[in-house]
């Protein structure tokens, strides 16, 4: 699965990533997680599996999940707490449901 995520700058979404990438290698999967900022998150949707935006970024949900649609890609933003917490754990199942609705 290849999970995008959209940020603002990218600090704190690259530790979440990070984190993302260790846990879906020790369930051993597979799994293609990246992140990418606002404004240049349209030239990666093509790649993508899911996308998550941070909160910090959840003005662009709209205008994002519209062009997901279109593409039969599901789009949502990360939850407030596990985002600030850095909870990879939470994050990656959450876009594991995400993509099994």
């Amino acid at each position: 699965m290849n999970i995008l995520l959209c940020c603002a700058a990218g600090m704190s979404t690259s530790l979440l990533v990070r984190k993302m990438n260790q846990i879906s290698l020790d369930q051993g999967e597979n799994n293609k997680i990246w992140a990418v900022p606002g404004d240049v998150v349209y030239k990666h949707i093509k790649d993508a599996d899911i996308i998550l935006l941070g909160p910090q970024v959840r003005h662009l949900l709209p205008e994002l999940k519209k062009l997901g649609e279109e593409k039969g890609i599901p789009v949502d933003v990360i939850n407030t707490v596990h985002y600030g917490t850095c909870n990879g754990v939470e994050v990656l199942k959450y876009a594991k449901l995400l993509k099994n609705k």
